[in-house]
Formats: C-alpha cells, structure tokens, sequence
C-alpha cells in the first residue's frame, strides 16, 4: 500500500502531459465550464472571478483566481488583517501543506460537520480515524503535513500552480480539469478525466 500511494502522489506531473492525447476534445472545455458555473452559481459563497473585481460594487468580494487556464483557485481567507505580512510560496520555497484531494463532480463539498465528503487521500490527521474504518491500513500513509519544494518536488501540476502566490495560513480550495490533476487514463480509483478538487492549508512557507 505504501508503494502505491507514493506512485499515485509523486508520478502526478508525468500523468498530467497526457493532456493532448484525449479523444474527446469536448472534455477540457465542458470541464472549464463547469467548473466556473459551480463557482459562480452554486459554491458558498457565490464568486467572481478575478477579471470581474475592477467592476464590482461590493466591499471584499469573494472571488477566484485562473492559473493555466484550468487551476481555478479561491483563498477563503484572502481578505483577512494581515495576511499581506505573511510569507509568500514561490518557486523554490519550502511550503508545508495540510491537504485534502476529491474527485470533483460539480457539487459542493463538504468539508466541516458530521456528514462529510470523504477525500480519496488526505495526510489532514483529524480524518485519520474515519480513513481506518473504511479499512485503511494503519501506517499505510502518513499523516503529517507534506513538505514541498516548489518546482522541484513532484507534485501533480495543478496542486504546483496553485501553491504559488499563497501565503502562510492561507486556507483554499483547488478545482482543476482532468489535464492538471490525473490525465485521461484510469489510475487507481480515478477514472480517467476526472477533475479533482484539493482543499488544503499552508502549514508553512520557508524562503
């Protein structure tokens, strides 16, 4: 069990070049849309994207951000007193995450009270005990923050451009299509051109 989650996590950004070989030309874009509709029309809170900011009327809109077309990225913390102060990840740095990864169907997920959604890998140590009663093997992955050196731990491509440009304590979500997470072949429990959504926080950010 141990080798293979070391390959599913750490062979991510060879999967993600598989991006150009689909059959389906339909997939990528139908995925940017539905993933921009889900954030504009049904996540909580409603966002905008970045480009709409100049525009809008409110004070502190919650909004996201696009990095490669595909990674949609929202800071739920962005707006909070000091966070400019804090450290911010960049290429080269050592970030310390706490994370979360789920296939995403463009529903919300739940993520806090009794009736979670269940991520299919996860190092976040307060789902340790759910994990084991799905029959998880205890020691079959550890559950200690991860500790990743930007553009060069190998990371799938779409949790890399979304750790750029956070800052320590920051709290995000991650909706990425298929060609920035796992590619267009079934690996494990992923079936092939399945986007994936990763919840996660900056434990750490050394420079």
């Amino acid at each position: 069990m141990k080798r293979f989650l070391t390959i599913l996590f750490l062979t991510l950004p060879i999967v993600a070049m598989w991006c150009a070989c689909s059959q389906d030309e339909d997939v990528l874009p139908d995925q940017q849309s539905q993933i921009r509709s889900f954030l504009e029309r049904t996540h909580s809170p409603q966002l905008i994207s970045e480009a709409q900011l100049a525009t809008s009327l409110d004070v502190d809109p919650p909004f996201y951000s696009v990095s490669g077309d595909s990674v949609y990225r929202y800071i739920r913390n962005y707006y909070e007193a000091g966070r400019s102060e804090r450290p911010q990840a960049d290429y080269g740095d050592l970030v310390q995450v706490t994370f979360r990864m789920y296939l995403f169907q463009n529903t919300a997920i739940v993520f806090e009270g009794q009736e979670i959604t269940m991520p299919f890998y996860s190092n976040d140590a307060s789902l340790a005990e759910s994990f084991y009663q799905a029959g998880l093997t205890p020691g079959a992955w550890t559950f200690e923050p991860l500790t990743v050196e930007l553009g060069r731990t190998q990371i799938i491509k779409g949790f890399e451009l979304a750790l750029v440009g956070c800052r320590e304590r920051d709290t995000v979500e991650v909706y990425m299509t298929y060609n920035m997470a796992y590619g267009d072949k079934t690996l494990g429990v992923i079936p092939k051109e399945s986007p994936v959504a990763i919840f996660f926080t900056v434990d750490g950010v050394a420079k």
